[in-house]
């Protein structure tokens, strides 16, 4: 009878064990479970307009449609994406404050010498969104109708053709860069605040050629108010069909933009993952498959985890190509 009663409060003292330990994980689903009660802010690191601000806003109403909550989208341009990033670094990690990320994040890495943060340790991947070609495209006032004839047109007046970016370091700039000097012509860069203002002049004719993202762009190569000679991928864009790649004119050339979305580092892995399940969910809807085809993205399913590692292979792989044409930060 003694041992019996010893064995007593010992099983309750292992049941309230058990169940302290479990307060955590119901802690953590709880907040889950609660998320969001409120707005959610998605910070765009560029000016409206351009192909971050479409993606952000694509998936920001999808998220406020299933979520219940508004996803506000928040433009926050400048220092190359570095503020919005730096906003998204420091705001508190409980998912009310989320980055439209990419490429522009993996080549500052490098392209910065010193910065205030360190992307891959200090933004946590949530989920990938689409990965789209840039488009070379020129004004149709330019007298080239293939990359063959731009390169022997700038090759004829050098220094005298103008190259529209979305800022020092921003992919239209890099893969503008890398053209040049592939195609060993003299073109004048000239950065904007954002994509949206180097598509303006661009269309303007206050600059010659650009390499804006296909998503930015493309409604203006169909109404022929641009004239694409080329995408920036390895392989044509379904979007584009006839339109051939840089690499056939200049083997070995590629170059395309990632988007998706990123976190303070220490947000709840819970609301990682519901975040990353709603944005999948999106990009294997049809709707929002046809809409980013229609854009030439192609969907980046797959986990957080898969899109923080391309945005490694991105930062590797940039980090080479700003090193050797050694472009450096205004």
């Amino acid at each position: 009878m003694l041992v019996d009663a010893m064995k007593v409060p010992r099983r309750a003292v292992l049941r309230l064990a058990a169940c302290a330990a479990a307060l955590p994980a119901v802690s953590r689903m709880a907040r889950a479970q609660a998320y969001p009660s409120r707005p959610v802010r998605i910070i765009v690191p560029f000016a409206a307009a351009g192909a971050f601000d479409i993606m952000a806003r694509l998936i920001g109403q999808w998220l406020s449609e299933r979520l219940g909550q508004p996803f506000v989208i928040e433009n926050r341009p400048g220092a190359g994406t570095n503020i919005g990033t730096e906003t998204v670094v420091k705001a508190p990690p409980d998912g009310y404050t989320l980055l439209l990320a990419g490429t522009p994040n993996a080549i500052n890495a490098t392209l910065y010498e010193k910065l205030n943060f360190n992307f891959i340790r200090d933004i946590a991947s949530v989920a990938g969104i689409s990965r789209a070609p840039l488009v070379m495209a020129v004004h149709p006032s330019v007298p080239a109708k293939t990359v063959p004839e731009f390169i022997a047109y700038a090759k004829a007046n050098p220094g005298k053709i103008s190259m529209a970016s979305a800022g020092i370091g921003a992919p239209s700039h890099v893969s503008g860069e890398l053209f040049k000097m592939m195609a060993g012509v003299n073109v004048v860069h000239v950065p904007y605040r954002g994509a949206g203002p180097a598509l303006v002049d661009l269309l303007a004719g206050q600059v010659q050629v650009g390499f804006p993202s296909v998503p930015s762009s493309i409604e203006y190569v169909r109404a022929g108010k641009l004239r694409a000679l080329a995408v920036t991928s390895a392989t044509r864009s379904d979007a584009l069909r006839d339109i051939p790649t840089v690499g056939e004119f200049l083997p070995g050339y590629e170059a395309s933009a990632s988007y998706g979305i990123g976190a303070p580092k220490g947000t709840p892995v819970e609301i990682i993952d519901m975040l990353n399940k709603e944005i999948n969910a999106a990009l294997g809807d049809p709707k929002m498959k046809a809409r980013l085809a229609d854009l030439g993205g192609t969907p980046l399913l797959g986990s957080a985890d898969d899109f923080g590692k391309l945005i490694a292979e991105e930062t590797e792989k940039w980090g080479k190509v700003i090193k050797a044409l050694n472009i450096k930060a205004d």
